[in-house]
């Protein structure tokens, strides 16, 4: 009994930020992302009933307890669905900086949802794989597939109707994202916590609530009509009103730093030079910079001139889960 699969990560265009249900993650308004093809996690599972416990071997290191806690919760959502209470072992590589803004849980728990479930012979489709997914990490719905994805915040409270959907395949529309990297360290709030201190103390959480449909529904327009403008201007103006709401939290905290400050007014002064791109950040510090591909080495070459910038990779609209037969981790 095992499996392996390749999940990539995504960046979301309209922010997943608060649960309605912490322990279903359930959010609190629908989202959407691309799901970039540079970045992902191959996770290999195995069941076996000589296994005493649940293991995870994480990008070659034994897992913290606190990590266990995590997995082996997860892990009882799939065998509840088999119908075994056989115990796994866990086997997983990053592609990916982790805790640093790159939605490394999107793809670990996508991953391990798509491996763990095929290593139990569950034949479930992709809307059950994302709402699988989904319940050990939210943003992980959408990585379950490729290109522009919405998640649907649903409204039961069993979660039955949370789940990812395809809005167009990775090779659909070509949009470059260059992921602009400024620090690579873990974050000193997780998303987790800071989600829910915003959502629980911050004045400003209800104006983000008040606008976050509308912005959703004005991005999937232009997605559909290919207006990358359009696309842009609603992406960069999304992420700001999200980092806004926890500058209003008790107590107050910034996922940017000075460097990501470097970035955001290098991007503003790209286009006000007439070179059209436009930053989203996610919880981290970060930048993401959108441009169309014919633009994308220009761009890359003038952020990576900036100081307090590590590294720019460029990524594209990215595929869905794979099944794959060979270990490569």
């Amino acid at each position: 009994m095992e499996a392996i699969a390749r999940a990539h990560t995504n960046i979301a265009l309209i922010k997943y930020w608060g649960k309605r249900n912490s322990q279903l993650f359930l959010p609190t308004n629908s989202s959407l992302s691309i799901t970039l093809d540079h970045f992902y996690t191959e996770t290999k599972v195995q069941f076996s009933d000589q296994f005493e416990k649940d293991s995870l071997l994480l990008d070659g290191s034994q897992a913290t307890d606190k990590e266990i806690v995590k997995i082996t919760a997860f892990l009882n959502h799939v065998r509840n669905l088999a119908g075994t209470k056989t115990f796994a072992k866990v086997t997983s590589v990053n592609h990916v900086p982790t805790a640093a803004g790159f939605a490394s849980s999107a793809s670990g728990y996508a991953a391990l949802a798509t491996a763990a479930s095929k290593a139990l012979q569950l034949d479930l489709t992709g809307t059950e794989l994302s709402a699988l997914a989904r319940q050990g990490s939210g943003s992980a719905s959408r990585s379950i597939f490729g290109g522009f994805v919405e998640w649907h915040k649903g409204e039961n409270e069993a979660g039955t109707d949370s789940f990812a959907t395809q809005i167009l395949d990775e090779k659909a529309w070509n949009v470059s994202v260059l992921s602009v990297v400024v620090e690579a360290g873990p974050k000193s709030v997780s998303s987790r916590d800071g989600m829910q201190r915003t959502v629980e103390t911050s004045p400003f959480y209800d104006g983000w609530l008040a606008t976050v449909e509308e912005d959703l529904k004005l991005m999937k327009e232009a997605i559909n009509d290919r207006d990358f403008t359009k696309l842009g201007e609603i992406a960069e103006a999304n992420a700001l009103k999200m980092h806004a709401t926890t500058l209003g939290a008790k107590p107050p905290f910034l996922y940017w730093q000075s460097a990501t400050l470097d970035v955001i007014q290098k991007v503003m002064e790209l286009r006000q030079q007439g070179l059209e791109a436009y930053f989203t950040i996610d919880a981290g510090p970060n930048v993401k910079v959108l441009c169309e591909p014919e633009n994308e080495e220009m761009i890359k070459e003038k952020l990576a001139a900036l100081s307090s910038v590590r590294d720019v990779i460029v990524c594209h609209p990215g595929p869905g889960i794979q099944y794959l037969s060979d270990w490569n981790g």
